[in-house]
């Protein structure tokens, strides 16, 4: 699997994600459920619309949202779906949602049986990112982690999925409203030892 991993949207790297995909199956599934957590539907509804609008912009013009609520419990059948696709894009929002809704559909360890496959990409930001390290501890600093918008999962999930080796902060030193608390992400994996990587908003870690 290859990995393009942005702090904010798509990132300053599109002509590189480019290359990246698979020429024989662009197929982009879309999950947007790290904004499980809002009610704003038309903020919602806005987001991933810019989002799908510059996925279009890098080459990526079939794209299916899939929604992993619909997934809950079924998760041979969401491993089914997600063969279909040659990329999986993840976009950002609540990290602890996120995971939540990757444990209950099984996602979290289909994207580890994938591992294997150098035809998919997984690409996203922010949530989408974080939610790949061992641990999600510190990103309580940003993200609140006692929301629980599924009725199936009210204990808080602290291990990541634990793709990467080490945790993604996003947003550092960039003019975005988090990028404040995300000083003290920083502060908080330093103190820590926690190994971790910083994103600023626009940069990119690109895995092949």
């Amino acid at each position: 699997m290859k990995f393009y991993l942005s702090s904010y949207k798509i990132g300053n790297e599109t002509d590189k994600l480019k290359t990246m995909v698979s020429a024989d199956n662009k197929k982009t599934a879309y999950i947007s459920n790290a904004l499980d957590f809002s009610n704003d539907l038309e903020r919602r509804k806005q987001s991933e619309q810019a989002d799908i609008e510059q996925l279009n912009e890098a080459g990526l013009s079939d794209i299916e949202k899939i929604d992993l609520r619909d997934y809950f419990g079924k998760k041979a059948e969401l491993e089914k779906k997600i063969a279909e696709f040659g990329v999986i894009w993840v976009c950002g929002g609540n990290c602890f949602v996120l995971r939540q809704a990757m444990k209950l559909s099984g996602l979290d360890t289909i994207l580890k049986d994938l591992l294997k496959k150098d035809d998919i990409l997984y690409g996203g930001y922010s949530a989408g990112v974080c939610v790949l390290a061992p641990t999600l501890k510190g990103m309580e600093l940003v993200d609140d982690p006692n929301v629980k918008p599924y009725e199936n999962q009210k204990e808080t999930i602290w291990d990541g999925v634990g793709i990467l080796d080490y945790s993604v902060v996003p947003h550092y030193k960039s003019d975005h409203p988090e990028s404040k608390k995300v000083d003290e992400v920083f502060d908080y994996m330093t103190k820590n030892e926690i190994p971790f990587k910083t994103l600023g908003d626009g940069e990119v870690i690109i895995i092949e």
